[in-house]
């Protein structure tokens, strides 16, 4: 019986979404406008001629790119050939990227004109032995000693290769408490039983014309927007500047009816001088997450954009990454919450016993589901440590209420979210411990009116020294990448402990809540 008779990987999807809308355009990207045969062409071209250059199934392909239409193109070419997607926060200075190229034994990194200079750099002393490089939205020259990505399609057909959907898709590095990223395995069954989900409660449908602006090494815009979008023959608009006004001027010139971003994208939507001159009259469904919503954005949003139904997703990269879903008649009544468990994801809130808690009593969020990937790559202690008691450790502290709706309260794992970006707080306090002045360092989030969280360090020096807050901000602007960086630095006497010893960032947190209510109205930070 031949192989490919029941399989369903990305590639069969794609492929089978061009069967059903040849005609219909599939990507706009710039001056690129694909339909789906398109699509399906080009992804079938890049396949074959990566595969002439010994890309095959397993091997790790890296991209360290913002958005385009060849980002999307690679990244279901790879899946034809079985090989391994491994995206990078194109934010992260070279040693960060570095560690992640090594970690996963990556051999090809494939990056644009603008992050040229960053992946050779990051590529220095690890296994890359090819460069590829895209072209992007605007228009760019191909980098000297890269191999061009129009010479790379092939009009030889792609070999054919043995998949199935237990095969492993993508390795997506994510962070932790820990310094170092560590990359979560997710097979295609993975993500396309988690786009399914997306289908079916986020109302992905075939007459979407989506926008698609938040970048795409993030799971959430790759796998919960683009990848569901492919599946269903939505229309895409990809664009690399998710400033408010180009977006205002995409939704407006594409008439597009589906749009992601965290709060802080909406925030800035809101408050351009573009906004009220721009007709968005297209737009029907508005997609939040990273954060919650503040209830009077939202009011505001419901007042000047009475059209937009609004989604709150949550979940994280090892659930490929949706879990749950407020949905848009509950956005009001349930203000604060990330709702409940979508269609192909079973959620508790235990304790430590793995009790499920009473309503209004604080546990960890645990999950099951089709979407879980099969592990940490190269990490068997921290992925056992994730699948205890057999259910995923999302790391979240959590209530719910009596309904059975979900309320995130804090984090086990210690994480910032800023701008839609994770921050792990120990990498940043290492960082600062570099410092010799440094006696002691906590690092927080705090309230920010326009990142919603913000990066913040109380810094305790050591007897009898001095040091000066712009020294630790270019300190940490030198090792870690910008949205790292904290937004202040706080000298203090003393970091508060409980009896035994233990920090207690809650408290910082509660201290600092009020730090950027005024400045940050005044500030362009």
């Amino acid at each position: 019986m031949h192989a490919a008779l029941r399989r369903q990987t990305l590639a069969d999807l794609q492929h089978r979404t061009a069967k059903r809308f040849p005609n219909k355009t599939a990507i706009i990207c710039g001056d690129a406008r694909w339909s789906y045969a398109d699509f399906n062409a080009v992804c079938n071209r890049l396949a074959a001629g990566l595969a002439a250059r010994g890309v095959g199934k397993g091997k790790r392909v890296a991209i360290l790119s913002r958005n385009s239409h060849a980002f999307a193109a690679l990244r279901f070419a790879l899946a034809r050939l079985g090989a391994v997607l491994v995206p990078i926060n194109f934010m992260l200075k070279p040693e960060e990227a570095a560690f992640i190229l090594r970690h996963a034994g990556a051999e090809v990194l494939a990056t644009d004109s603008g992050l040229a200079d960053a992946a050779q750099a990051a590529a220095l002393d690890t296994k890359v032995r090819e460069l590829i490089w895209l072209p992007s939205e605007d228009k760019t020259a191909p980098v000297p000693g890269m191999i061009a990505f129009d010479g790379l399609l092939s009009n030889a057909e792609p070999p054919e290769v043995e998949l199935a959907g237990g095969d492993v898709a993508q390795i997506v590095y994510t962070s932790g408490t820990e310094s170092l990223p560590k990359g979560a395995m997710l097979t295609h069954d993975a993500v396309i039983w988690q786009y399914v989900s997306c289908v079916a409660d986020a109302a992905i449908s075939a007459d979407d014309l989506a926008l698609h602006a938040l970048p795409l090494y993030h799971c959430a815009q790759l796998d919960v927007f683009l990848g569901p979008a492919i599946y269903v023959g939505s229309t895409n608009v990809i664009t690399a500047k998710p400033t408010a006004d180009n977006l205002l001027r995409l939704i407006e010139r594409f008439r597009a009816t589906s749009f992601f971003a965290p709060p802080t994208v909406w925030i800035s939507l809101l408050r351009s001088p573009l906004f009220d001159a721009t007709d968005l009259s297209s737009l029907q469904k508005g997609y939040y997450g990273a954060s919650i919503m503040p209830v009077e954005v939202m009011r505001e949003m419901s007042k000047r954009m009475p059209k937009v139904r609004l989604w709150n997703l949550y979940g994280q990269t090892e659930i490929a990454p949706l879990a749950t879903m407020l949905g848009p008649d509950e956005q009001l009544s349930k203000p604060g919450s990330c709702g409940r468990a979508v269609l192909n994801v079973e959620t508790r809130v235990v304790d430590d016993r793995m009790h499920d808690v009473a309503p209004g009593e604080i546990g960890e969020i645990v999950h099951r589901s089709p979407h879980l990937m099969l592990g940490y790559f190269h990490d068997d202690e921290r992925t056992k440590a994730a699948f205890e008691d057999g259910w995923f450790h999302s790391g979240d502290l959590a209530t719910v209420d009596a309904d059975g709706y979900i309320y995130v309260v804090d984090r086990k794992k210690d994480m910032i979210k800023t701008g839609g970006e994770n921050v792990a707080s120990r990498e940043v306090e290492e960082t600062i411990y570099r410092l010799p002045e440094v006696s002691e360092v906590a690092v927080v989030g705090v309230p920010h009116p326009r990142w919603v969280e913000a990066v913040v360090a109380v810094v305790v020096l050591k007897a009898g020294r001095t040091l000066a807050k712009e020294v630790v901000h270019s300190h940490c602007a030198r090792h870690l990448a910008p949205f790292k960086v904290p937004k202040e630095i706080v000298f203090a006497e003393a970091l508060p402990k409980n009896p035994s010893g233990k920090l207690l960032k809650r408290e910082l947190r509660r201290e600092h809540a009020g730090l950027f209510s005024e400045a940050a109205r005044s500030s362009p930070t």
